[in-house]
């Protein structure tokens, strides 16, 4: 066998790889979910780090492989901490690691924040289009909080041909939305921005709804708000009310992983003794096997699959390698001979 080496990937490159490729990163999660949907991939449970003198921060640990012509395994390790917020970084901090198939050895690590923020918004603009295939597209969009993962997803939207004629905004913090309605003038947004005063306003406006924020429970309870039957990204999970959850239609990633950790479908779970009210998985809908309703809100609940993010990085880390810019920390393996 070779020599084993091992590549150091900073954020910077990862980023000058996906940027402008948002139909790529597209492809690319559909083809992970294919496989996944297939059984040619191993997605464990997430392991949760949680700490008692930090009971809103956490760190996570994503391992996965994902079989097939490209096949990698390895495993994410990202963390949420949000205070970091009010010092003036961004709440997510994350690495990827790759594993070869053949030997196990780790070959790469990578800057993964850039990676995890694009996947889940691969994710949730693949879930808008296949979604809207046997309904009317969404001609209002609503961000419900405003952070990096609500900046991605437009930025998917906006780059695999969504437009809209008018984009709700909601936050905590008013001068959170209102950076965000600049950020959306400076990217060239040609729908007004409107930030709403009001949970309430922002849902009953727009009928593509994306939640995107660092709630712990849920903290929207009102049905009557989604009386108007919008689509729903619930990327944050644990916004919404179990009592919505079990009046809407609902597709996730993946039911045992988003049955889970106190999400909003697990709490339902929880409240009715069954898991009869999640109609599908996105691959089942992808595939044509079930076809869902316009006749009630539709909730589309992410965990954010691990396979995801290293179908992502394994993409960036060969787009590198084919042009020669991997930089790779020689020596880094010492120890390659068992007797010296």
């Amino acid at each position: 066998m070779s020599q084993p080496s091992f590549a150091i990937v900073p954020g910077r490159q990862v980023r000058s790889v996906l940027s402008g490729r948002e139909k790529a990163m597209l492809e690319v999660v559909e083809h992970a979910y294919v496989r996944h949907g297939a059984g040619q991939t191993v997605n464990p449970p997430s392991y949760f780090l949680r700490f008692p003198d930090r009971p809103d921060s956490r760190i996570i640990a994503l391992p996965a492989s994902v079989g097939g012509d490209d096949a990698v395994d390895g495993i994410k390790w990202i963390s949420s901490f949000p205070g970091n917020i009010t010092g003036g970084l961004p709440r997510a901090s994350a690495v990827l690691v790759l594993n070869d198939p053949a030997t196990g050895y780790p070959y790469a690590c990578l800057e993964s924040s850039v990676i995890s923020a694009t996947r889940t918004a691969a994710s949730a603009a693949l879930a808008a289009d296949v979604l809207t295939r046997d309904r009317p597209r969404p001609r209002r969009v609503g961000f419900f909080g405003t952070g990096l993962i609500a900046r991605y997803v437009h930025q998917f939207l906006a780059g695999t041909g969504w437009t809209f004629d008018e984009i709700g905004l909601h936050d905590l913090s008013v001068d959170y939305a209102n950076e965000f309605a600049g950020y959306l003038d400076r990217a060239g947004e040609s729908a007004p921005a409107r930030v709403h005063d009001t949970p309430e306003a922002l849902i009953r406006s727009c009928d593509l709804i994306v939640f995107a924020t660092v709630a712990g429970t849920p903290h929207v309870d009102d049905l009557s708000w989604f009386a108007h039957n919008p689509l729903v990204l619930h990327v944050s999970l644990r916004d919404l009310d179990p009592r919505i959850i079990l009046a809407s239609a609902n597709v996730v990633d993946d039911v045992e992983h988003c049955l889970k950790a106190n999400t909003s479908v697990h709490l339902a779970e929880q409240a009715v003794g069954h898991r009869r009210f999640v109609h599908a998985t996105l691959h089942d809908v992808m595939t044509g096997h079930v076809r869902m309703q316009a006749d009630r809100p539709l909730v589309f609940s992410p965990f954010g699959l691990g396979v995801l993010d290293l179908a992502v990085g394994k993409y960036v880390y060969d787009q590198l390698a084919a042009n020669g810019d991997l930089t790779v920390v020689d020596g880094f393996f010492d120890e390659l001979r068992r007797h010296g």
